[in-house]
Order: structure tokens, then sequence, then C-alpha cells
């Protein structure tokens, strides 16, 4: 390998470095792009009322905050309350749980529930549990709504989705410019097929949040669950996930129902079941099929490689970075790649020079094959060659 390829090897490695360091702050960047484009809409459908640009880009991050404060206000108050009250509950839950093991030992024969080397005590579990309780439910949301660094987070991605929205065009260039001259027209297009999946898959998702969060707050209206409008719109907002967001959903209204009685929670456990069936059957092939087609298994390896390297955030926005990442895939590896790979010339004159080439019969070898100018001339010499000549003249004197 020459100097200047491994000047090159070594940049590259150099790079793939650097971009390994800053991967969380790229993230933070992808996550104000996907803001910006949900974003953009709004702008353009003020922008079709007749709002400048600058008013319009101000009103659609109003009206974000006011949504996000508005769930914040909806969701973590009561919940907070309803934590603490279960986490009160959770010792008397145990002490009845207790209370029907005994009662059913005793309805039961005594030689299928007699295990003496099992003993449960019970005020010991009590003192254990509860300390880890308050701990894991008092820690977690200390650390999820008071860290500074998430706080700082927040406002670096609005910033920034404030700029992109304000001249979007511009950062669109900037980033086009980044690609060789010949291909930057191709690189506009591969945006702009991203632009279109990204609102697809936004839309579908909204259907999506929408429609379980309805059916969500009449199913529990219905079962007379406390919360039910915070618990439907948590389970709306955990739709933004999938595989594992109607999964996480459903844990806040059954230990809420567990507080009035059992078999309300196996209520709710069997209305999410039954939610969840018909977002799978009927929502997904619906709607988000119609606006941007991914394989579960594809889905599911995303989630788990974007949160194995880029944490909760990366679960966050697997589906988003997966629809951008597979039109790229698409548009430039296979496509413009691997669609135009074609067999090099060297080998198409070998495979036709095979092909060719004919068996050459014994008894029929100067018909069969093909004069060149090099036999032209070794016939020529033999032609005027003296034996070749006497020959010719013998064969004369025979005749």
């Amino acid at each position: 390998m020459s100097l200047g390829t491994w000047i090159g090897l070594l940049a590259f490695i150099l790079s793939l470095y650097i971009l390994w360091q800053i991967r969380k702050v790229l993230l933070l960047i992808f996550t104000a792009v996907v803001l910006a484009n949900a974003l953009n809409i709004l702008v353009e459908t003020f922008r079709r009322a007749g709002i400048k640009r600058l008013f319009a880009v101000l009103l659609s991050i109003l009206l974000m905050v006011a949504l996000a404060v508005g769930f914040y206000w909806l969701i973590v108050p009561p919940f907070t309350d309803q934590v603490l009250e279960l986490i009160d509950q959770v010792p008397r839950g145990i002490e009845k749980l207790v209370q029907w093991l005994d009662i059913l030992s005793a309805r039961l024969p005594q030689d299928l529930i007699n295990f003496p080397e099992i003993q449960l005590d019970l005020d010991q579990l009590i003192q254990q549990l509860q300390p880890l309780l308050n701990q894991l439910l008092g820690g977690g949301f200390s650390i999820a709504f008071n860290s500074l660094a998430v706080v700082a987070q927040v406002l670096l991605v609005l910033v920034l989705t404030i700029m992109l929205l304000a001249d979007p065009k511009a950062y669109r260039q900037s980033f086009i410019r980044l690609f060789p001259s010949f291909y930057r027209r191709r690189v506009d297009e591969i945006l702009t097929l991203c632009d279109q999946s990204l609102r697809g898959w936004l839309v579908g998702i909204l259907v999506n949040i929408a429609a379980i969060s309805g059916l969500s707050f009449v199913g529990l209206v219905i079962l007379q669950v406390k919360l039910a409008l915070a618990q439907a719109a948590l389970a709306g907002i955990l739709t933004f996930i999938p595989n594992i967001g109607p999964g996480l959903s459903v844990v806040p209204p059954i230990a809420i129902a567990l507080l009035d009685a059992p078999w309300k929670a196996i209520a709710v456990l069997i209305l999410y079941i039954v939610i969840q069936q018909v977002e799978s059957n009927l929502l997904t092939p619906l709607v988000m099929k119609q606006q941007v087609s991914l394989l579960p298994a594809v889905t599911l390896l995303a989630q788990v490689f974007f949160a194995t390297f880029f944490g909760f955030l990366g679960l966050l926005l697997a589906l988003p970075l997966t629809v951008v990442g597979q039109v790229w895939l698409k548009e430039v590896l296979i496509k413009d790649i691997l669609d135009q790979w074609k067999t090099s010339p060297i080998s198409i004159r070998d495979t036709q020079a095979r092909s060719e080439t004919v068996a050459i019969p014994s008894h029929n070898r100067d018909v069969a094959r093909p004069t060149t100018s090099k036999d032209s001339q070794d016939r020529t010499e033999w032609d005027n060659h003296p034996k070749s000549k006497k020959s010719d003249q013998i064969d004369k004197e025979e005749e």
C-alpha cells in the first residue's frame, strides 16, 4: 500500500472515532430535524393562511411548547399522587395476598400444601420491599424530571429546531455541498424522499396515537378506573415506541386499578390486549403500511441497536432513524451502486470467446476452422517453399 492509501485509511478511522464520540450530539441534531420536519407542516399551513414565515415558525413553536406543558400537567402530578398511594398500598396488598393464600390452603388437602421447607417471613419481606420501591420510584422521577442535563438537551433541541425552521433551504444546501458536484442533484432527490417518508410516518403515528388514546379513554371510563384521561394520553404517547410502548402503557392502569379491586386489574389487562390487537391487525395495515413500509423484525432489531448505542433517546427515535436509513440504503446502495453494477469488459470478452469456440472435426478441419491473417501468411510461405513446389510437380507427373 502506498503512503496516500495509508493516510486515507487513517483519516477514515479517525473520522469514525470522532463520529462515535459525538454520537449523542448527532442524535440530538437528528431529533431537531425530525421536530422541524413535523412543525414545518404547521408552518406551511399558517403560510397558506397568509402569515409570514417568521410568525408562522413562532406560532408553531408556541403550540408545541403548549402541548408539552399540557401533557406534563395532565400526566405527571396525578400519577405522582397515585404512585405514592400505590407505594403505601403495596404492604397491604401483600397482607391480603397472604390472607387469601391462607384461606386457600385451609380449603385444600394438607398433602398438597405441606411444604415445610418454604417459609415466608412477611415482616421481613415488607421491610425489604418498601425501601426498594421508594428508591426506585422516587429516584427514577428525580432523575427523569430534575436532571440539568436533560433540561440542557431539551433546550438545545428547541434552539436547533427554531434555527432549522427559520431557513431550512440554507441548511439543506449546505448539507448537499458536502457531496461531489456530480452527485448533488441526486442527494437533493434523496433528501426529498426522506422528507416524504418522515411525513408519512408522522401522519401514521398521529392517527395511531389518536385512535389508541380514544379507545383507552372509553374503556377506562366504562371500567371506572381513576385518571382515565391521563392514562389514555399516556397510552397514546407510548405508541410512539413500537413493540415496547404498549407493554409499558398497561402497567399504570393495572396498578391503579388494583387500588380499587383485583377484578378491575384483570379487566384493564383484557382491555389493553384487545386495543393492541385492533392496532396491530387494523390500524397498522390500513394506516402505517400505506405511509411507510417497515418489516416488524427490522423495527425490533433497530430498536435494540439504537437503544444499545444511544440509550433511551435512541429507543425513542429508532423508528424515524430506521425510516431515513431505509431510504438512503435503498436509493444509494441498491439503486445507485448494486443495480448499476455491470460485468467488466474483460470478463465479457472472455465469456463471448468461450461461447463462440466450437469443436473442430478432424475430417473437415479446413472448413470448420476460421482463417486468420497468421494462417494466410503461413500458407503463402508454404507455397513458396522449394519442397512444396517440388511436391506439387510430383503430384502433376503422377496424374
